[in-house]
C-alpha cells in the first residue's frame, strides 16, 4: 500500500459524494492507495453516501463530533499507506494527483511532503482562481511520509481551527514540504466553509501565536 486517503466529514453529506468519487477515479493503480472515510459525528446523510460506496472505502464511524484535528488523527492512525493526504468532504481532486505526488516523494527521497497548486471552485465547480499551495498552503493535497506525522505528533486536537498551520510549524521544524506548480486540488468555496467564522479563526490565530512564541 502506497498511499492513504483520509476525507473526513461532519454534515457534508451533500458533497461528500464527489470527494469520495475523485479519489475512487484516480490514475494511480487501486492496489496502490485505500480510501478511508472518517464520518465526525454527523447527524445528517453522510453515513448513507458512504454505504454507496461500500467495498471501495474504509469507512471510520466516529459516534461523536470531535472535531477535524482528532477525525484526521483517527483516518492517520488506521492508515496502511507509506504516505497519506487529507481530502476535505466539500472538495475533491484532480486525477492524476495521487500518481504525480507519489511519483515525486519515490524519486525524491530528501522530501518529506510535497503539495500542489490549486484552484478554487464555486458551488457548481465552477473555476474561481488558480492559487499556489507554496503561497497559500492548505491542509489538503498535501502528500506527506505517514512516519513523520508520527514523529511530529499528528495534529493537535485543541485545535478546532488552524490544525493544519501548526501541524505545518512543527512538521517544518525539521523536515521538508516541496510544491509542485501544477493544481492538481480543487479547493470549493461556499457559504459553510469553516474558515469563514471570523471570530474562531482570530481566537485560534491567537493560540497559535501563543503556542509557537519564541
Amino acid at each position: 500500500m502506497q498511499v492513504s486517503v483520509i476525507i473526513t466529514c461532519h454534515n457534508y453529506a451533500r458533497y461528500l459524494s464527489r470527494a469520495i468519487r475523485s479519489a475512487i477515479n484516480q490514475s494511480l493503480d487501486k492496489k496502490d492507495y485505500e480510501i478511508i472515510v472518517v464520518d465526525d459525528g454527523s447527524t445528517d446523510e453522510t453515513r448513507k453516501v458512504m454505504k454507496t460506496y461500500a467495498g471501495k472505502i474504509k469507512p471510520l464511524i466516529l459516534k461523536k463530533n470531535v472535531g477535524l484535528a482528532a477525525a484526521r488523527n483517527e483516518g492517520i492512525k488506521s492508515a496502511l499507506g507509506r504516505f497519506v493526504v487529507n481530502l476535505d468532504a466539500d472538495d475533491y481532486m484532480d486525477e492524476n494527483l495521487l500518481h504525480i505526488e507519489m511519483t515525486f516523494l519515490n524519486f525524491n527521497p530528501t522530501w518529506d511532503a510535497v503539495s500542489c497548486d490549486y484552484f478554487l471552485v464555486d458551488e457548481d465547480e465552477k473555476h474561481i482562481g488558480r492559487i499556489s499551495g507554496a503561497e497559500k498552503p492548505i491542509a489538503c493535497g498535501v502528500m506527506f511520509r505517514t512516519d513523520l506525522l508520527f514523529e511530529v505528533g499528528l495534529y493537535d486536537e485543541n485545535f478546532k481551527l488552524r490544525e493544519e498551520e501548526d501541524l505545518r510549524i512543527r512538521f517544518e521544524k525539521n523536515h521538508f514540504i516541496r510544491n509542485i506548480e501544477l493544481p492538481l486540488y480543487r479547493y470549493r468555496k461556499h457559504d459553510n466553509n469553516m474558515t469563514n467564522n471570523k471570530k474562531k479563526m482570530e481566537e485560534y490565530k491567537k493560540a497559535l501565536k501563543k503556542k509557537h512564541k519564541k
